[in-house]
């Protein structure tokens, strides 16, 4: 496994620096009306979406990233490594399979639509049950306390995505950020 000079795995470090720039600065180069607050990331990769192919290999190297990152961490946990290849497939197939674009009236192919959304789905399930799951296994208190913190927290920010769609790009937004970087700290060092 390539590591950075320090012996650290930085593919995950990579990808969610390359996610944080894309989710603010792509919405500028995107469809016409995107907003940030109220479009989800998936809606900056859609069909038909200008540069949509930036967002898509994004989330191919987010999910790369943390298989490659979080599969040296949980080298002694199979169930995590279950979850953790499911998170990271179903993302990577939440890139092939696009959204449906913005504008409605563009034409588009509802069943890539629709097989985006059931791997968007399994991603949020995966990650839940990766982060439920790792802390269980973790032995700091508080660094269990952070895992079970980011399990509701994604729970809760993915439940307001459908109760609250107005702010649906911001409550991904929140999601993403604290997901991802909660991953790059705790696979930085391996489980024991």
């Amino acid at each position: 496994m390539k590591k950075s000079s320090t012996g650290k795995p930085i593919y995950l470090l990579a990808a969610y620096l390359i996610l944080l720039a894309g989710i603010f600065i792509l919405p500028d180069y995107s469809a016409p009306g995107y907003s940030i607050i109220r479009h989800t990331t998936s809606e900056l990769g859609a069909q038909q979406t200008p540069n949509a192919w930036v967002m898509n290999m994004t989330f191919i190297l987010l999910g790369l990233g943390s298989l490659i990152t979080g599969w040296a961490a949980l080298r002694k946990f199979w169930f995590h490594r279950i979850a953790l290849f499911l998170f990271s497939l179903s993302l990577i197939l939440v890139a092939i399979f696009h959204h449906m674009p913005i504008d409605p009236a563009l034409t588009y192919s509802v069943r890539e639509d629709d097989l985006h959304s059931i791997f968007a789905s399994l991603t949020g399930f995966s990650f839940i049950a990766l982060a439920f799951s790792t802390g269980l296994v973790l032995s700091k208190p508080g660094a269990r306390w952070w895992a079970f913190s980011i399990a509701m927290m994604a729970g809760v920010l993915s439940a307001l995505i459908f109760y609250m769609p107005q702010y649906m790009g911001l409550w991904q937004r929140i999601l993403f950020i604290l997901s991802f970087g909660w991953m790059v700290v705790v696979y930085w060092k391996r489980i024991d």
